[in-house]
């Protein structure tokens, strides 16, 4: 449902104004009904300068008289021409000043562990340039020397699932290109879900290896146990005396 311009200003001047139940008002401009009742209280807005919604196209008085005559009938913002496809625009991701800091700890872990991702997924992810992401690249950026990779989606930048998304394209992209892929870029493409899915591959230790292989048969078996039956302590460590004379003995 399209919502007015400036909800939160609107929602005040309605408030203000007008005998509209808060739950009109709230379903009106996108708010929870809650919400007008604190701006009515005024707990919530303070401060904020009302937007006549008659004076700026976008309801009539008319609207108004139905919807306070019969709390039953909802208000409908009237067509703007102007608005059309307003949502849409496209350009990057917006990021709240609270987290822009950490913004490039999120473009130097992508870099790091998902090299295959374009210039441009990347800036689409974390809403950043080009510019931007080819210094941290390039180690080029000013503060390169404190900056740590961070996953954008511990950071809350990105979502999980649009970070699989990009990840998955850019694995068809380099597979169409012909470009051959290892084991551990084979397993960074995997989504999540089928990550987590995935057996543990199970490892020989190198000090083992071959054993596998190695068998021992019943005659080899039996040599071993005789050999064991005739070794002992004295035999080991013991000489013989008078190991002269044994010497010179002849066989």
């Amino acid at each position: 449902m399209a919502k007015p311009l400036m909800a939160k200003a609107t929602a005040v001047w309605l408030v203000d104004n007008t005998t509209i139940s808060f739950k009109q008002i709230a379903d009106f401009v996108g708010m929870h009904e809650l919400e007008i009742q604190g701006i009515a209280d005024g707990d919530v807005a303070a401060g904020v300068k009302g937007f006549d919604p008659i004076a700026n196209n976008q309801l009539t008085q008319e609207d108004i008289d139905a919807a306070e005559k019969d709390p039953m009938t909802k208000l409908t913002l009237k067509f703007n021409a102007a608005a059309v496809g307003e949502e849409k625009r496209r350009g990057p991701r917006y990021t709240p000043l609270s987290k822009r800091q950490d913004r490039p700890n999120a473009i130097l872990w992508l870099v790091k562990f998902h090299p295959e991702l374009a210039d441009s997924q990347i800036a689409k992810l974390v809403g950043t340039t080009k510019p931007t992401i080819q210094s941290i690249r390039n180690r080029e950026h000013w503060n390169i020397a404190n900056m740590q990779p961070i996953d954008p989606v511990a950071l809350g930048l990105a979502k999980q699932t649009e970070l699989d998304a990009a990840v998955q394209k850019a694995a068809a992209k380099k597979a169409k290109d012909g470009q051959p892929m290892d084991d551990d870029e084979r397993r960074k493409l995997l989504s999540t879900e089928q990550s987590l899915g995935m057996d543990a591959e199970p490892k020989i230790p190198t000090a083992i290896e071959g054993l596998e292989t190695f068998s021992l048969g019943g005659d080899d078996m039996d040599n071993e146990e005789q050999a064991g039956d005739n070794l002992d302590a004295d035999s080991l460590f013991n000489l013989p005396e008078g190991g002269g004379d044994d010497e010179d003995e002849q066989p």
